[in-house]
């Protein structure tokens, strides 16, 4: 956007030998933007799908002996921990099975 002002200003506003000035700088600014946003939406992993939950850190929300439920990020989900949780306890998601998140205590 940048360099299409420049050009406009370059060929209608500004005098002969400082349009040419205008329009390289513009076109440096258009080249370095156009390389930050790149870089940037590229270092930046995708956070999506079930694999982002393994790891995540939840809260179960009655007795696992073994099945019961879970609080992950506001959600309830069916969960399943071989060890055991009293409720309330914090539990760590290693896995799942289909919609079972499959826990074990922090």
């Amino acid at each position: 956007m940048i360099f299409l002002i420049a050009c406009f200003l370059a060929v209608f506003v500004v005098p002969e030998p400082w349009g040419l000035v205008l329009v390289l700088v513009a076109g440096i600014i258009e080249i370095g933007e156009t390389w930050f946003w790149i870089h940037y939406s590229r270092r930046r992993s995708v956070q999506v799908g079930a694999e982002t939950m393994i790891g995540a850190r939840a809260v179960t929300v009655g007795e696992l002996r073994p099945r019961g439920q879970v609080r992950l990020d506001g959600e309830f989900w069916d969960a399943v921990c071989e060890a055991g949780a009293d409720a309330g306890a914090p539990v760590v998601v290693v896995g799942r099975e289909g919609l079972t998140l499959l826990v074990e205590p922090a």
